[in-house]
Parts: C-alpha cells; sequence; structure tokens
C-alpha cells in the first residue's frame, strides 16, 4: 500500500496579527506544521505533499532540515479558492500518487498518529473517510449526517442547516482520507457554486455518494482536532498539549510536584524516578537519565543530564551542556556549552560557559569563567579534584590541572599546573582613618 500525505498550509491567520505564518507558532517548543508532519511520518508515506503560500516559503528549508528523513515537496497556491482547490492544485502536482491519500491541516497540531492509521484502514472498506467527533456544546462546526447504515451521507455547513441538523453532535474536522483513485475521479466534479465562490473539499462526500461509492468517518475527542486561529486559540492548543505530555511524564514514573507549573518541550525526555519541582522550564533537546531532582525555577534546554544530579533552584542550563553523574548545579547558576564529569559541584552564583569540569572538583560561589573576548570564543579546562575560591574569574584560554587549588578573588590568566595554589590578587592598603577623612570630605560638599 501506497500513502499520500497531502497538509493543507496556505491559510493566512489574519487573526494572529503576526508576520510569522499561522502554522509556523509554536506548540511545546514546535511549529505547528512541524508537529502536523510529525504525526503523518508515522504512517510512512512515500511523499507529503504540503500545500504553501508565498509567506511560508522562506521557511521551505527549515522544514525539509527539520524532516531530513522524510520526503517532503511544496506546493504554491497562488490563489486561495478554498480547501478543495488546494487538493486538487497538490494532486496535479504529485507525479506518483498514492493508492491511499490523507489531508491534514497545518494548524490542527494535536492529532494523534493512531488516529491517522485508523482513518486509512478505513479505506480497505470504504472509497472516503472523514474524521468526525462529538461537541455538545453551542458551535459553528459542519455536521456529519449519517445514514440508518452508519454511513456517512454528506456534511453540511452550519450555516446551511436545517433546525434538525444543527442539534447534530457529530461534527465535522475537515481531515478526509481517500482511496487515490477514486479522489482523481471526485475532485473535478467539485463546484464553486456558493456565495463565496470557493471549491469546498466537504462537498467530497456527496459526490462520491452520487458516484454510487460508500463513506464512513471515525470519531476522536474534540481536544485532538482544533486548530488555532488566533492567540488565544494558540494557548488552549498550549494548554491541552502540555496536559498530555504532563500525564505520559507521570505515567511514566516521572514525580511532578505541581504538574501545571511545569512546561515541557515537545522532545522532552525524562526517565523514572525524576523530581521536578514546581515552576520549572524544559526547552528542545533535553535528556534525563534517572534519580534526577530539578529543583523549583529552574530552565533548561539543550542539556543532557546522568543519573543522580541535583538541579537548582533558580538555575539555567543552555544548550550543549553535559552533567555526568552526581554533579550539582546549585541556585542562580548558568551553564552554557560545557562538560561537567562525575561528582563536580557549582553550588552557587556562578556562571561557567565553554568550560570542561573534571571530577569531584568545587566551583566556589561568584566563579566565572571568561569564555568570550569580544571576537572568538575560548574554553577553560579544569581537572579532577580541582577546588576553586569564591569571586575567581577564569580567563579563557586556560587550564587548571588536577588537584589545583585557586585562592579566592582571584583572577586567573595562566595555567595553574597540578597540585599547585594559585592566587593572583592586588595588594591590599589600609589609610589609617581613611573612612573618616572620606566622610568628612563628602560632608563639606
Amino acid at each position: 500500500m501506497t500513502l499520500s500525505i497531502i497538509i493543507l498550509a496556505a491559510g493566512k491567520g489574519t487573526r494572529m496579527k503576526s508576520e510569522t505564518p499561522k502554522v509556523m507558532h509554536k506548540i511545546a517548543g514546535r511549529e505547528m506544521l512541524n508537529l502536523t508532519i510529525d504525526a503523518a511520518k508515522t504512517l510512512n508515506p512515500q511523499e507529503i505533499s504540503i500545500v504553501i503560500s508565498d509567506e511560508i516559503q522562506p521557511f521551505e528549508a527549515q522544514i525539509q532540515k527539520d524532516h531530513d528523513n522524510q520526503k517532503i515537496s511544496f506546493i504554491l497556491q497562488k490563489e486561495r479558492k478554498g480547501t478543495a482547490h488546494a487538493v486538487s492544485t497538490a494532486i496535479s502536482n504529485i507525479k506518483n500518487l498514492g493508492e491511499k491519500v490523507l489531508v491534514l491541516y497545518g494548524d490542527t497540531p494535536l492529532l494523534e498518529s493512531e488516529t491517522l492509521r485508523k482513518m486509512v484502514e478505513k479505506l480497505e472498506d470504504f472509497s472516503l473517510c472523514v474524521l468526525g467527533f462529538d461537541d455538545f456544546a453551542p458551535n459553528a462546526y459542519g455536521r456529519l449526517v449519517v445514514d440508518e447504515e452508519g454511513n456517512l451521507e454528506r456534511i453540511v455547513e452550519f450555516k446551511d442547516a436545517s433546525i434538525t441538523e444543527k442539534h447534530i453532535t457529530l461534527c465535522n474536522s475537515g481531515v478526509m482520507a481517500f482511496d487515490g483513485k477514486k479522489i482523481a475521479q471526485i475532485m473535478p466534479r467539485i463546484k464553486d457554486n456558493n456565495a463565496a465562490k470557493e471549491f469546498y473539499l466537504t462537498d467530497a462526500i456527496s459526490i462520491a455518494r452520487a458516484m454510487s461509492l460508500e463513506c464512513s468517518f471515525i470519531k476522536t475527542d474534540i481536544s485532538e482536532v482544533l486548530g488555532a486561529n488566533s492567540r488565544s486559540e494558540l494557548a488552549a492548543l498550549e494548554e491541552i498539549k502540555q496536559n498530555k505530555i504532563r500525564q505520559k511524564m507521570m505515567d511514566d514514573g516521572v514525580t511532578l510536584i505541581d504538574p501545571n507549573s511545569v512546561f515541557f518541550a515537545f522532545d522532552t525526555k525524562i526517565s523514572n524516578d525524576v523530581i521536578v519541582h514546581p515552576h520549572v522550564v524544559f526547552g528542545k533537546k533535553v535528556a534525563i537519565e534517572t534519580g534526577v531532582e530539578i529543583k523549583s525555577f529552574s530552565h533548561i534546554e539543550g542539556a543532557k543530564i546522568a543519573a543522580g544530579c541535583v538541579v537548582g533552584p533558580f538555575a539555567r542550563l543552555r544548550p550543549e551542556t553535559i552533567l555526568e553523574e552526581n554533579v550539582k548545579i546549585g541556585n542562580f547558576v548558568e551553564v552554557k556549552k560545557s562538560h561537567l564529569k562525575n561528582g563536580a559541584k557549582v553550588n552557587h552564583l556562578s556562571y561557567i560557559g565553554d568550560a570542561e569540569i573534571g571530577r569531584e572538583s568545587n566551583i566556589g560561589a561568584g566563579t566565572i569563567t571568561c569564555n568570550y573576548d569580544g571576537y572568538t570564543k575560548s574554553k577553560t579546562i579544569i581537572g579532577d579534584n580541582v577546588f576553586i575560591g569564591s569571586n575567581s574569574a577564569l580567563v579563557a584560554p586556560v587550564e587548571i590541572h588536577s588537584g589545583a587549588l585557586v585562592a579566592a578573588g582571584s583572577v586567573i590568566t595562566k595555567n595553574v599546573a597540578k597540585d599547585e595554589l594559585a592566587f593572583a590578587r592586588s595588594k591590599q592598603n589600609n589609610l589609617e582613618n581613611g573612612g573618616k577623612k572620606f566622610r568628612d570630605a563628602k560632608s563639606k560638599e
């Protein structure tokens, strides 16, 4: 079985009031369009064709890079004449249309892979399948009209529905699956004889029925098919996505002390027996092994954290940070692009950037790795069992070998050999009565 997937992503999204195309706004740190592609890829399609507007064209390379193991084609819809017109534009540009065709939307990012799989499987017995959902609250969705045998008869738009049809709770998500041969016969028959003069994909059902083709539907929860056309709707999708991730984390053995205050990225990976305190934010590309504790108000992105580490509170781990086992990162510590080996400690008020810190080394409060000279980034290398005294500045490139000790308040600009004691302070001068003389002078002023 060959499968072609078409994703409609040419909508302008004017209610977003943004220079960024609607489908490129993010949920859990990932663009809505990319989340839709992620779900689509799990069905192993021969090709994913994305119908775009010219606003999306600058993002093509980025999208393809995010899915470099999947064949993706971008098809420009020069005129926006409705959903059926978009699908027809795609079909006319697909060289080898699959035996089955799935039509998705770039702004409905919460679709589950299993739901899409069920739709495609329905095509074993039907020529067309629509994804529906029940909504018992007042709404303006199109309604799925089902015959006495449970087959899909037609979709009626809410504005065209009778009083009886408006009371139907089974609603249309817009997602459809087609027999590949039949869709090529159905699409040319869709007309724009409506007030908007647009070609509606929903007309495909009545046309298919008129061709004596059998149509069906499956149902899913409304939360899976919600789209985002405004910032408030985007926030609603974010809440749903975060709640799903939170629940999965807890199901997998992660302790979230206050789940609603913890925010995850779409790709966050956390092992069991990790404790996450309130008000923690995870960015993309975070992997955490078992037995870790993340304390409150920490922000972590692009970091790998091994078993037994303690991070926070108020810690920031930036991309390319690696913490080996039992590392401790304390309050108001920022780590960037650094590798801390087993048992290393940076307990408070420090910046560690472009550095390598050896086993069991202790970095005192207020220590800074001075990694940037305004032109280039340089590296600080600290060996095993090193002690760095408080308020030290380590001016990179510099290497402090194993067993060395750096006295508090030092500015280190030269390498420190194994087991050496380094101190670099200006001479202290105490002037007798100097404080009183200074105050008296200021008072006279």
